[in-house]
This record gives C-alpha cells, structure tokens and sequence, in this order.
C-alpha cells in the first residue's frame, strides 16, 4: 500500500510539472477577473502573462526548443480553429482588447498551446512509448479529418462520432507505456485519449466560470458547460496527441522534443 501511494505522489508530481503551462493560464485567468490590472485590457495582460511564462519556461529548461517549435504549431492551429469559431458564432470574447483580431484576443491560442505543452513535457517525464502504432497512411488523414470537421460541420453533416468510431477501430490494439519511479505502466491509449479530453472539459469549466470566453448560453449567467463538449475535447486531444506522437517518432526516441 505505501509502494502504491509512493508511486501515485510520483506521477501527480510529473503530472504537475507537465502541467505548468496551464496552471499558469487558469491562474492569471482568476486572478485578472479579480485584480483588475492597470493601463491595459485585461485580454491584453493575458497574452503578456503568457508570452513572459513562455520565455521563461524555455530560459529555465523547463521546455526545449524543440518543444516550443511543437508548442508554436498548435498555437497557429488553435488561433486558426478560433478565428472561425468565433465568426460563426461558437463562442465569443466578450471583452475589448487592443491584441484582438477579427474579435479574437492573441491569448487564445496560448490556451491550445498548453495542451501541447502538457502533451510534450508528459511524454518526456514519464518515458513515454507507443505499441503497435497503426501506420502513418491511416494516421495521418484521420487526424486531417478530425481537424477539418471542426470546420465543415457547419455547413456539412458532423461526423464526429463516426470519426470517433474510427478512432476506437484504429487505435484497438494501440497501447501507452510510461515510467514511474523506475517501473513501467501501460493504458489502452483510447482511453488515455478519453481522460485527457475529460479533464480538458474540466478545466474548460473553469476558464469559463472566470469569463476566458463565453458560450451563446453564458452571456447572462454561467452554466456548466454542456457534457457533450467533451467529445470534441476528446476529438481535438487525439488531433494534439497524434501530432506530437508523429514528431516524436520522426525525431527518434533520443530527441529531445
């Protein structure tokens, strides 16, 4: 029972340090709802706090350079897929913000950015290893599809969960392997995919509750926001998940993304 409880101290130790980024995020968001700042706007002192915690994450070695490279490529996407939510109306950014573009604070895809982060800095404390990883011919247009639905559902039927069967039929015999305190664990990786997506639906929660962003049935009062959004948390993990476990092979177990 203490070896058991010893190694759980280990993990959400790792898990922690993995998730600095974010905690970071979610605490600048409580505390500027609380503490208005002066001389900006608020959107504004966000993406100051998060470009100061991203030079100085790299400038301790808290994060490589090949990770902030990863890290930069999901703060594009993640404005990208902003940028059209926001003009079709998914949510709003209700604030004034001198960094916004077309109503998009630049902040935003800093939240996106640490998802990637965690996914990197996970992988690296805890030796993170893929069995049977289907191949790059069937991952690759899966994680393209998953992606351009978040689009097309607009004006096309949404296939999330035909893409989400998809995943489950590919990712069947896939497995997660990790270190812990010198002693290897393995996960089915769908469900690691369900965990992450779940705990991100969380932390959406929060962000929300301290007005990150809004929802169409969050501009008069907060509410929780609806369980189904976890699927497309779920949708947009395995998107992450799968990019950085293709750079990661493509680097070589040595590197030091």
């Amino acid at each position: 029972m203490l070896g058991a409880l010893t190694q759980l101290i280990r993990f959400g130790w790792g898990q922690a340090l993995s998730c600095l980024f974010p905690v970071v995020i979610f605490t600048s968001l409580a505390l500027t709802q609380i503490i208005p700042l002066p001389f900006l706007p608020r959107y504004d002192w966000l993406l100051i706090i998060c470009l100061f915690m991203q030079w100085l994450m790299l400038r301790s070695g808290l994060e490589t350079r090949d990770e902030l490279k990863v890290i930069t490529v999901f703060h594009l996407i993640g404005l990208a897929l902003e940028l059209f939510k926001v003009h079709m109306g998914s949510w709003s950014y209700p604030e004034e913000g001198y960094s916004k573009i077309f109503d998009v604070p630049l902040y935003s895809g800093f939240m996106y950015a640490s998802v990637a982060s965690y996914l990197c800095q996970a992988w690296r404390r805890l030796k993170v290893d893929l069995v049977r990883w289907p191949s790059y011919l069937v991952v690759v247009p899966l994680a393209a599809a998953i992606y351009l639905n978040f689009f097309t559902h607009h004006f096309w039927i949404d296939i999330r969960w035909v893409l989400s069967a998809l995943v489950i039929i590919v990712f069947w015999r896939a497995w997660v392997t990790y270190e812990v305190g010198g002693i290897r664990y393995r996960m089915p990786l769908a469900l690691s995919f369900v965990l992450i997506g779940f705990f991100i639906w969380i932390a959406e929660n929060i962000a929300t509750f301290f007005g990150a962003w809004e929802y169409p049935n969050q501009t008069e009062a907060w509410s929780l926001v609806h369980l189904g959004k976890v699927s497309s948390w779920l949708l947009l993990v395995i998107v992450s998940f799968l990019i950085v476990a293709t750079l990661k092979r493509f680097k070589g177990k040595n590197s030091s993304i």
